[in-house]
């Protein structure tokens, strides 16, 4: 099977080399040059779009090396060019993903991760009813939950925002010590998916503190911080007790999705006949 580039060659797999030039001239050719902010020229475009020395000074780079990428030449840009690229021709968040993807960077977030959850995403976590729900950021900081969700976690409605943090409830508050049968199991790896998420944003402040405050002020976590362990996947079980219908088994899945792919949908599924009667008879009051 073979795939067509955008510089209209096909070959049997694609040449992320020849993919980034062809796809620096498309952007570059179809963004009018008011739009990019460029002052009027008197002198008339032989062709549409911009010049590659409008894109290098935009870009603040090298009109030779806006020359050499789009000729193939075997760059990789740093991650610094590409987020300087896509600025200047106003990539939109689809594009500068691919761009960064072509030059294998890892994209930048923009600003630190949501705060609330955006209003089609609390739909879908209450839409999800009756399985248990919630979305959380990057951080574990929960944004929404179900009414199923709530009814199987402790009452912290009453915590700040900044308390309501996955990982810390698990830690500090009263209410979430009994709630997990194996509760080790559950903190090793909500510190294990914390120190990827610590790696993969280095600059997130907040998600620093909140590291440096359980490791000062709880010795499980300071203790398990210290193994070093990373985590990433999103799919596993665990066993809850409530203080009504006792204890129950749940699958879960975390999902990302593509349109806020720095937050986590986290669902639970009834692992039995038994666990399901429970969650259903929970639902129901």
């Amino acid at each position: 099977m073979t795939t067509g580039t955008l510089d209209g060659t096909r070959t049997g797999t694609v040449d992320a080399t020849k993919e980034l030039a062809a796809f620096l001239r498309t952007r570059r050719e179809r963004l009018d040059p008011r739009e990019a902010g460029l002052p009027r020229r008197r002198r008339s475009r032989r062709t549409p779009g911009l010049r590659r020395e409008e894109v290098a000074e935009l870009a603040g780079i090298s009109v030779d090396y806006v020359v050499r990428l789009e000729q193939a030449r075997g760059l990789r840009p740093s991650a610094d060019v590409v987020e300087a690229l896509a600025r200047a021709l106003r990539l939109d968040p689809g594009e500068r993903a691919y761009l960064y993807g072509l030059a294998r960077q890892r994209p930048r977030t923009a600003g630190g991760p949501a705060t609330a959850a955006s209003p089609p995403l609390d739909r879908l976590v209450a839409d999800l009813a009756p399985l248990p729900a919630m979305l959380m950021n990057r951080r574990y900081d929960i944004l929404a939950r179900n009414r199923e969700m709530a009814v199987l976690l402790p009452d912290f409605d009453t915590l700040p925002p900044s308390r309501r943090n996955a990982m810390w409830l698990c830690l500090v508050h009263p209410g979430m010590r009994e709630v997990y049968v194996d509760r080790e199991a559950v903190v090793r790896d909500g510190v294990a998916h914390l120190r990827a998420a610590w790696a993969a944003h280095p600059e997130d402040a907040a998600l620093s503190g909140l590291i440096t405050e359980c490791i000062a002020h709880d010795d499980e976590f300071a203790r398990l911080w210290d193994e070093g362990d990373v985590k990433a996947d999103g799919r596993g079980s665990k066993e809850m007790r409530h203080p009504d219908a006792g204890v129950i088994a749940v699958h879960f899945e975390t999902l990302r999705p593509l349109h806020d792919p720095d937050q986590l949908l986290v669902v639970y599924r009834p692992a039995d006949d038994d666990s399901r009667s429970a969650l259903e008879r929970l639902s129901a009051r």
